[in-house]
């Protein structure tokens, strides 16, 4: 009897443990000699990367503030991103977060400049802004980097510094465009408060003032927007008959 017993006993742990290695024999079959994960192939890389691409892209900030929603043209957000983009990499900007957009092919009756905090996602002001007289009534339409032309000159600037002049404080603006808004500083365009500036005159005649060639904004929302965007921040003025003379953009 223990004989019969000692032989079963012998028998029933030879099976348990051959189940017991099963598991290590088939990883070993698998992989070669090594039990260990083995990288994919190349096919299999290329399975994986095609995958991703059903993955949802990172918004950007144009998608997650809903700036379609505002008015702002997805063309002109995409060419002041890349400009804000390239001029941060020349070392021509002091602030790395803050841009502002003003889209002249919104009518001047639209809030058309935005001032954006790229790194936090917010819209720090949303308000009318004006164009040179010479540049059009409602709509912007021709613009000029000349001397007394009364006229607004598209593209990218870097804001400098602050003085208080006749209507109040004002920001003096660098353009950063041969040929197009480089003779901004010595023309004296700038972006100051305007009682002209105002939605009661919008709604009232279809189109706001304008100015001698300034970014002009309401008087009540000059400071802020000044204090916001002073001393080495990026301001784009977009215009679709502009973006092809470009320096910046090509």
């Amino acid at each position: 009897m223990k004989k019969k017993f000692k032989s079963f006993y012998l028998l029933a742990s030879s099976v348990i443990i051959s189940i017991l290695h099963l598991p290590f024999a088939f990883a070993k079959s698998a992989s070669g000699s090594k039990l260990f994960f083995t990288p994919p192939s190349d096919s299999a890389e290329k399975n994986i990367v095609d995958s991703m691409q059903f993955l949802p892209a990172m918004k950007s900030a144009y998608d997650s503030l809903h700036l379609n929603l505002r008015g702002l043209s997805l063309q002109a957000y995409e060419y002041a991103k890349t400009g804000f983009d390239k001029l941060l990499q020349e070392g021509r900007l002091v602030n790395d977060s803050i841009i502002s957009i003003i889209d002249f092919s919104l009518p001047s009756n639209k809030k058309r400049l935005f001032v954006i905090d790229l790194k936090n996602y917010k819209v720090l002001h949303n308000t009318l802004v004006a164009h040179g007289k010479n540049t059009g009534a409602e709509w912007a339409t021709s613009f000029s980097n000349q001397h007394s032309s009364h006229k607004s000159s598209p593209g990218f600037y870097v804001t400098r510094e602050t003085y208080q002049g006749k209507h109040g404080l004002s920001l003096r603006l660098e353009g950063l465009e041969a040929g197009i808004n480089d003779h901004a500083y010595e023309r004296g365009i700038v972006v100051h408060g305007a009682n002209y500036v105002s939605e009661s005159l919008a709604n009232a005649r279809g189109f706001i003032g304008r100015s001698h060639g300034c970014p002009a904004v309401p008087d009540q929302a000059s400071r802020p927007i000044i204090n916001t965007i002073k001393e080495g921040t990026c301001l784009f003025i977009y215009h679709p008959s502009y973006v092809d003379k470009s320096e910046v953009l090509n």
